[in-house]
Parts: structure tokens; sequence; C-alpha cells
């Protein structure tokens, strides 16, 4: 007979089995589809299996500049964004500023704000200045868009350092800068490295950002490039399509395996944070 108890702790696992195949669903048709020269939407498995999907894939030179583009926008956007976030979020973990409060209220509120409520603006601004279709000023841009989420993450890593250690440098003539990068920064590395996982995986995969900021087709990113793939008509490159979702995953999975460790004791250092 199923008891009650029984069913309050098999119910947690089957809604997780359920999402988990919800997940695992669209990853198998990737998979099959990516091997299959004539895929289509359904998930199936390919009469032949073959690699010329792979081959249109790796081996077409706009796709890897497209991707080369995409990895220095988000890499070099978020070490700016990390390197930035830690100088702003220092003094508001460390020191008494008139109003704190109000001006974390305010940053919070900013991390909040849809990316298409600011996109006109912003493109008006880059005209103005004739910055746009430029991969600097739209690096810079996606930067700075991140910033308020940034500095959130960073002040509260900060706080869980003890601040008895930058006053043992002080001590010793440190100045504050010097404590911030021997002292502070070493002993945040993982809240660094998770804000940086975060950041970059937030940028690899903005597509509304240089869809607009960038005109030149030479220019854009994978995240944009993908669009090659719906042909006119309606028609669909499916294999092909499903063999550059696949490649294009690998940069986040590359850097979530190598920064996991670092993830696991950031989200520790910000749980034990006292605000």
């Amino acid at each position: 007979m199923i008891t009650k108890k029984f069913i309050q702790k098999a119910l947690p696992y089957l809604v997780l089995s359920i999402i988990g195949i919800m997940f695992f669903i669209p990853l198998l048709w990737v998979i099959f589809a990516s091997f299959d020269t004539h895929a289509t939407l359904s998930i199936k498995l390919p009469e032949e299996f073959t690699l010329d999907n792979w081959k249109k894939i790796l081996t077409d030179f706009e796709i890897l500049r497209s991707f080369g583009i995409g990895v220095f926008l988000s890499l070099v956007s978020s070490i700016v964004l990390v390197f930035c976030s830690a100088l702003a979020a220092y003094p508001l973990s460390r020191y008494h500023i008139k109003h704190k409060n109000s001006v974390i209220l305010t940053i919070l509120f900013m991390s909040g704000l849809p990316m298409t409520a600011i996109m006109v603006p912003v493109y008006q601004l880059f005209v103005f200045f004739n910055i746009n279709d430029s991969l600097i000023a739209t690096m810079l841009f996606m930067a700075a868009s991140g910033l308020p989420y940034g500095i959130w993450l960073m002040k509260n890593f900060i706080d869980s350092v003890p601040i008895t250690l930058e006053e043992s440098a002080w001590i010793d003539g440190a100045s504050v800068l010097t404590g911030l990068r021997k002292v502070v920064a070493p002993l945040m590395k993982p809240g660094i490295f998770t804000v940086l996982i975060f950041t970059f995986t937030n940028s690899w995969g903005n597509f509304f950002v240089p869809f607009i900021l960038i005109q030149t087709r030479e220019k854009l990113p994978a995240s944009v490039t993908i669009f090659q793939f719906f042909g006119q008509h309606g028609m669909v490159f499916y294999g092909q399509l499903a063999a550059f979702s696949f490649v294009y995953t690998i940069p986040v999975i590359i850097l979530y395996f190598v920064g996991q460790k670092y993830m696991s004791a950031g989200f520790s250092m910000g749980g034990a944070s006292k605000g």
C-alpha cells in the first residue's frame, strides 16, 4: 500500500525526472539531427549516419570567424565587467557611504531592466557618436549592461572576506588598492570566477545586442549567424543547425567544467556573506 510518506518522498524525484526528460528530448534531437542530412523537426534515428553536417560547419570560414568574434565579445566583456564591478563593489562593501542602501537598491533595480527597453536610445547614441557597427563599442556596452548584476554579486563576495586581513596589510604600509589586489582578490577567486562564468554565458547567448548594434555581416558573432540556416520559403537546414548548436555549446561547457570547483565555493561565499 502506497503511504503518504512514500508519496511525499517520491514526488520531488518524479517532478525532477519529468523536468530532466523535457531538457533531454531537445538534446537528443540535436545529437540525432547533426548526423542526418535529411533531418526534420521529429526525433528519429538517421537512416545513414554521416558527418557531412559537421564538415560543413567546421570547414566554413564565415562560421569559424563568427565563433572567434563571439569568443572575443564574450570573454573580453566579461573580464572588463569583473574588473569594473570589483572596483565599484569594494567601497559599497567596506565604506560607510551616505544613502548606501538606496544606491544598492538602485543597482539591484537596474539589473532587472529589460534590454528591449533601452536598446532604442542606445542605438541612437551609437549612431550619434558614429560608433555603430563597432565591435569594441559593442563589447564595452555588453560589459556595461551587465555591471549592475556584477556589482551586486561581487559585493556579496567581498563581504565574505574579513576586513581584519586588510587592516593587517594597511598596518604594513599597503594602500587600499594594494590590499584589494593582494589580499581580497586572491581570497575571492571563487567569487570572481562565478561572476565571470555568469557574465560570459549571458554575453555568449546574447542575440539582441549584436543584432542591433552590428550591421556588417562579417562582424556578426555566432549568436546571430545562426540565422543563416533558415532559408527562404520556410526552408530550414536542420542538420547543419543541429551541428552548429552542438558546437555552439562547447565554450560554455568547457568554461563550466574548468570553473565548477570555483563556482561551488563561490556560491558558498555568497551564502555566507553578511550583506
